[in-house]
């Protein structure tokens, strides 16, 4: 019988060595997260905002609501490419039920940008004209 990862006989890791292993496989996730092209301009986009802020002087309450926004666009840009990964991997194919995934993922993505967008806007126009 074939064994399950439940029945494997790799020590887990436990404790501080657990944290440690985790934030090792996260920043292995971003060093690929940042071979995405649409990472990298968000990233962009954000020090973009970053930078309009200071100059419109944007209250660190501003600054807070962007970093929480942003670091959501990232996670949901993670998981989006994990989701177009898994489909590649799975079903290589052209499939419709492929396709769905990838674009339900691809809209979550937009969502988000359309809310950062919308906030950036907000405190511009705010700052100038408040």
């Amino acid at each position: 019988m074939e064994k399950t990862p439940l029945d494997s006989n790799i020590e887990r890791a436990t404790g501080i060595r657990r944290v440690i292993a985790a934030f090792r496989y996260s920043m292995q996730g971003l060093v690929r997260l940042w071979q995405e092209e649409a990472f990298r301009h968000e990233v962009i986009a954000c020090a973009a905002a970053i930078v309009l802020f200071a100059i419109v002087g944007a209250g660190a309450l501003d600054y807070f609501v962007l970093a929480i926004l942003m670091l959501v666009l990232f996670a949901v840009e993670s998981l989006n490419t994990a989701i177009e990964e898994l489909v590649d991997r799975i079903s290589p194919e052209i499939s419709t039920v492929g396709r769905h995934a990838k674009d339900l993922g691809s809209f979550a993505v937009f969502c988000l940008l359309c809310a950062n967008g919308f906030f950036v806007v907000y405190v511009v126009v705010g700052s100038l004209w408040g």
